[in-house]
Formats: C-alpha cells, sequence, structure tokens
C-alpha cells in the first residue's frame, strides 16, 4: 500500500534569514520518519516520534523554542489522534514535560479522557511516568526577548503575529498513512504571542485522511479546520481541494494559518494563506520541503 508522511513547521511570515534553519529543522524529521515508515512502523508511532524531534527543535514554536505567555510562563499543549478508531489524547496548559505530544499519546492509550489540563495534566505526567524537565531548559533567550519587549509596551508583537511585518515562530504537527493504511495526526504548539494564563487542531479519520493545523488557533477552532479539511476528502476529492476547501472556510472568520493533509490513498497536500508555511510532504514523488510564499502547495 502506498505510505505518506506530511509535516508542518508553522505558516507565518517566515524572514529570509530563518528559511535554511526551518528546512533544516523539518528535513531531518521528516527522512528519519518516512524511513520508518517504509520498514512498517506504524503511522501514530510516526507522528509521535516526528513531532517529538521538532519539540526539540528551538527553531520552532513547540517544546523547546516556545512562546512565553502573558504572565511570562511557558504553557505547552499537544494533540494526537488514530484515525482508525478516532481515538484521541490531548493536554494543555502544561509545563516541566520534555515532549508534550507524548503526554498526549498517554492521555489517548491509559485513561478514559480526551484532553487534560493545568494541574491535572501535570498530575497524570506524574503518575504515568513521562519525561519531566525544568521548564527554564525549554525557555530560549529570543523568546525571553521578545516576552520583555512586549512587558515594555511593543504591542506590535502581538498585533501583528501573522503579518509580513512581524517575526513570530509557528506550531509544529505530522500526519501519516503507514503501509497497511491506518492513519494519525498530532500537533505540539506553544500558542500564540502573549496568550493569556491557560488559553489553549488535528484530525484523523481512518476512511478518509488525516489533517493538522497551524496558524492563529481560535480562528481554526471556530471552523474546525482540520475537521473541515479531512471531512472534504468525501468523494475522492484529492487532498489539496479539500485543503483549498478548509482554508475557504477560514477566509470566512478572517482567519490566518495553513495545514498538511494526506488521504487514505497516501497522496498528501499542504495549503496556507499566510506570508510562508514550513512544510514538507515525502511520498512515492519523493522527499521535499519548502517554506516559499504564496497560498501554494507543493
Amino acid at each position: 500500500m502506498p505510505f505518506a508522511l506530511a509535516i508542518h513547521g508553522g505558516a507565518w511570515n517566515i524572514p529570509d534569514d530563518e528559511v535554511a534553519s526551518h528546512e533544516l529543522g523539518l528535513l531531518r524529521p521528516l527522512t528519519r520518519g518516512y524511513a520508518a515508515l517504509a520498514k512498517g512502523a506504524s503511522a501514530l508511532d510516526v507522528v509521535e516520534t516526528v513531532v517529538r524531534a521538532l519539540e526539540d527543535d528551538p527553531t520552532f514554536n513547540a517544546g523547546r523554542g516556545a512562546h512565553l505567555n502573558a504572565a511570562g510562563d511557558l504553557e505547552l499543549d499537544a494533540s494526537i489522534m488514530d484515525g482508525t478508531d478516532l481515538s484521541a489524547g490531548a493536554v494543555a496548559s502544561v509545563d516541566g514535560v520534555r515532549h508534550p505530544v507524548s503526554l498526549a499519546r498517554r492521555v489517548l492509550e491509559r485513561s478514559p479522557h480526551v484532553l487534560l489540563v493545568g494541574d491535572g495534566a501535570r498530575s497524570f505526567a506524574r503518575a504515568t511516568g513521562v519525561e519531566r524537565c525544568p521548564t527554564r531548559s525549554l525557555l530560549v533567550g529570543r523568546e525571553l526577548a521578545r516576552w520583555k519587549a512586549i512587558r515594555a509596551g511593543d504591542r506590535s508583537l502581538v498585533r501583528h503575529e501573522f503579518s509580513p511585518r512581524r517575526h513570530p515562530h509557528g506550531t509544529v504537527g505530522a500526519v501519516a498513512r503507514d503501509r497497511r493504511g491506518r492513519l494519525a495526526a498530532a500537533p505540539s504548539t506553544g500558542g500564540t504571542q502573549d496568550k493569556a494564563p491557560g488559553r489553549a487542531g488535528t484530525y484523523a479519520d481512518g476512511l478518509l485522511g488525516a489533517a493538522s493545523c497551524t496558524g492563529w488557533g481560535e480562528a481554526i477552532l471556530r471552523v474546525a479546520l482540520a475537521h473541515t479539511a479531512v471531512a472534504a476528502l468525501a468523494g475522492r476529492a484529492a487532498p489539496d481541494a479539500a485543503a483549498a476547501a478548509a482554508l475557504a472556510a477560514l477566509r470566512r472568520v478572517k482567519g490566518f494559518g495553513g495545514l498538511v493533509i494526506v488521504d487514505r490513498r497516501g497522496r498528501a497536500a499542504a495549503r496556507f494563506n499566510t506570508p510562508r508555511m514550513a512544510r514538507g510532504i515525502a511520498d512515492a514523488l519523493g522527499i521535499r520541503v519548502a517554506v516559499d510564499r504564496g497560498d501554494r502547495a507543493r
């Protein structure tokens, strides 16, 4: 059976001098993840492993390198979904966890819940033995400097997060179809710049496809962007067409973002309406990454 992997490192105004680091940051986990699929690894294992690698890369707004919230804290969100049985796990507003996506998978596999937040998620992390770390080890100088600038009155960093004139960092995520036809999706994020403390898309259906989204989360939630994209695959629509239909819904709420999507036939695509989107696709056509401008799939 055909298999495929698509990943993203954020849809925003990536500056020219950061394009190379984004491409390299995507290429390594994309290549390793696709090799794992080729050897028979499950889609669920691969999306988790790929997102863990992206959480470790300070280039991206997830795990190490995540945005600070308005209170100066690092609060992380992640989710994971198995398209085989529609099982899902998610965590929000967690700290001191090196890989939030792995904690989300523990929620999927070891609890009756779909979402755990804050103190409940932290208690669950301790009870299930998820790898912990000092929160300060996830903080990078770029984000501390940005937070200090906002506290000093530079609100432009918040107002123009998705504008071509500003430089925020983006959510990571992965979607995959394995050799057995199973589909899975997982994103991880530090949230938007200067979010309120406690603020917290992905979807996978084994009958249709899987999608992971990045961008302005509030708008993405309002239109259930990942679900909208996957639902658009019904009737054998191509992934690129399904992604375009989802972005049309996002424009209805004046939202900004993008998504990667793979269907049950192993076809993959990426679409976005921000100045740039870091994304990578590995399938029968080869392995490629891109961070170019324009609303165009690669």
